[in-house]
């Protein structure tokens, strides 16, 4: 794979690779279109070494102020941990209880639409936000929607796409597995349930003078957040289920 380093000998390689074709495909169009191929794929490969680079935060070679790296001061004051050293009888017996509790877990599509107390989903959210994440950067934002009209809109634009989705985009073996589950692109829990909770990986940070904070992991931290997340509905004595709008990212 190419790197910035290696870019000031592209050109040369080019030319000797162009000569090379030439003296060995008497049609010089093709000499040309293979040339052309070979400049192009060594720049998609750069431009997507690059992007990903930027998804998970790593520096770009040759630019490693791209994005800057503000860490966490030296000299903040660290929360000391709260430990409960507990017998080897009540580690196994809580470790029992826990997975008892976690193993009633069910994903659920059909909802009431019993009020629940904005309070009680506000912890819920701060569980979340209790995850590790890479840096301790917290990548993430969670979005609360309670609006009626709101979670009517967010079902019509999920349903345009998901009927897009089971037809054409996910192909037949995907279609396939879901028959199990008896799923269609109808997604009427959108509207019904009480809340619809929003999680957005933040790919970077803006700091207070407007410069961007380099995020790490953001991806991975994020899904141990949504972890985090649905233990605590489930501990709270409510319910989930987890949806991934395929298409549907950015209008919503």
């Amino acid at each position: 794979v190419p790197t910035a380093e290696t870019l000031p000998d592209l050109p040369m390689v080019l030319v000797q690779l162009f000569r090379w074709l030439s003296n060995n495909y008497s049609d010089p169009y093709v000499a040309g279109l293979l040339t052309f191929v070979a400049i192009i794929l060594p720049a998609f490969i750069l431009w997507y070494n690059r992007k990903a680079r930027l998804q998970t935060g790593e520096p770009l070679e040759g630019e490693d102020n791209h994005i800057p790296n503000l860490p966490i001061p030296e000299d903040v004051d660290h929360i000391p941990l709260a430990y409960t050293r507990y017998s080897l009888e009540q580690m196994r017996q809580r470790s029992k209880d826990f997975y008892t509790l976690m193993s009633k877990r069910r994903t659920v599509r059909f909802f009431s639409d019993a009020d629940v107390p904005v309070e009680i989903v506000q912890e819920i959210v701060r569980t979340a936000g209790t995850a590790p994440s890479g840096a301790h950067k917290q990548p993430w934002t969670f979005v609360v929607v309670r609006d009626k009209e709101t979670k009517r809109r967010i079902r019509e634009i999920v349903e345009n796409e998901e009927e897009i989705n089971y037809s054409r985009r996910m192909g037949s073996a995907w279609v396939d597995a879901l028959k199990p589950l008896r799923t269609t692109f109808v997604k009427l829990y959108l509207e019904t349930a009480p809340y619809v909770v929003f999680v957005f990986k933040q790919v970077y940070g803006i700091d207070s003078d407007g410069s961007r904070q380099g995020f790490y992991y953001q991806e991975i931290s994020c899904s141990i957040a949504c972890g985090f997340l649905i233990a605590a509905i489930h501990f709270a004595g409510l319910v989930t289920v987890t949806h991934t709008p395929l298409n549907a990212g950015g209008q919503l």
